[in-house]
């Protein structure tokens, strides 16, 4: 059967808002069920890095947890630590920006809480035993939570064609050894250059697999063990130990469904989608910057099913005109998607999605 998926569009009056719209999404899709008296409720989101702009408003945040208080949950906002070094790489840095950006306690009416910890090692290996990995690092917070809202700014994506609610979970609920594994096909080596010795990276390593040079006292990757976890990458202080981000397009995307699995093992009946197709940017909110948009303001969507979800925002914005003055302008596409990043086969997150029971690909969108 087609998932439902709840559509409203960008339209607003005196007597409903923008926000009166999101309410009643949270509510017609279904997401007040979900919630239980004293639930620990995760509300996964992307802060967005410093000099972004386009992430989703704290205000329309605000509007969900208080729907969550109310029905007697204890409401959480939540992301894990970046792969690259920004300002967001560090739960310190992590927690500046967030507030930076407005999502101060004030703003939203909830706490903040980084879900992979101080410097990303506070993760939970759940077993999924798929293509790729036979189990995933995910952000203790994400495990603990007892209900799950994933609340999504759906835009263009330089290696998955579109972020939306998949990615979100997927690479967003990632630690950052972990986001090294999705990003990477390649074992790492050690820059002798660079590495000063501290054998930081021999004490984290789960596989023993590196061991200081006698002769020059740099770390030293044996490849035999290497088992490619990433965390020597994330570990080293000097940075000595290069983030690999080579990998193929179809693996990635289908590495970031599996760590989607990862999140949603334990949440069965306690997990809700919404997705705001809203200055849709050629790139991730990840990027110290926001273009212009490609397509017009479409609307806000929710549903039980992510993989539905992203299926039906997908279709909307491939549905639409380009915008003047965008990256785009003055071509006529089918798929934006591809025409902003030709090697980003993004279906395949969809299909893959499909294929291991996160939802389906068929849908109803219900207009509000």
């Amino acid at each position: 059967m087609p998932a439902r998926v709840f559509f409203a569009d960008m339209r607003a009056k005196q007597k409903e808002n923008l926000l009166d719209k999101v309410e009643k999404l949270f509510r017609q899709a279904g997401m007040a069920k979900l919630i239980a008296p004293r639930d620990l409720v995760a509300f996964k989101i992307h802060f967005g890095e410093r000099g972004n702009t386009g992430y989703i408003r704290p205000q329309f945040i605000r509007r969900l947890v208080d729907r969550v208080k109310e029905l007697g949950g204890k409401p959480f906002l939540t992301d894990a630590n970046t792969l690259y070094v920004g300002s967001r790489s560090n739960a310190v840095d992590h927690l500046q920006t967030a507030i930076e950006n407005g999502f101060a306690y004030a703003v939203v009416g909830a706490p903040l809480v980084i879900a992979d910890g101080l410097t990303g090692k506070d993760y939970i290996n759940v077993p999924v035993n798929l293509k790729h990995f036979k189990e995933v690092k995910i952000g203790s917070a994400l495990v603990h939570a007892d209900a799950l809202l994933v609340v999504s700014h759906f835009k263009c994506h330089e290696l998955t064609g579109f972020g939306g609610a998949l990615k979100n979970i997927g690479m967003g609920s990632g630690a950052r050894s972990g986001k090294q594994m999705m990003h990477s096909d390649v074992l790492p080596d050690v820059n002798p250059e660079k590495c000063e010795g501290c054998a930081r990276c021999t004490r984290w390593c789960p596989a023993g697999a590196i061991t200081l040079s006698g002769k020059t006292n740099k770390a030293v990757i044996d490849h035999e063990k290497c088992i490619g976890c990433g965390e020597c990458t994330v570990t080293c202080p000097v940075e000595a130990i290069d983030i690999n981000w080579k990998t193929e397009p179809e693996a990635i995307q289908e590495k970031i469904v599996e760590y989607a699995a990862g999140v949603l093992q334990n949440k069965k009946g306690k997990a809700g989608f919404i997705n705001f197709v809203t200055n849709i940017s050629p790139e991730c909110d990840c990027v110290s910057w926001t273009d212009a948009p490609i397509v017009r303001d479409i609307g806000i969507l929710a549903s039980l099913d992510p993989v539905a979800l992203d299926q039906a925002c997908a279709d909307l914005v491939n549905g639409e005109k380009i915008l003047p003055g965008s990256r785009l302008e003055g071509r006529e596409v089918q798929d934006v998607f591809r025409a902003l990043w030709p090697r980003a086969a993004w279906e395949r997150q969809l299909t893959y999605g499909e294929e291991i029971g996160l939802g389906t690909r068929e849908y109803e969108l219900i207009k509000i």
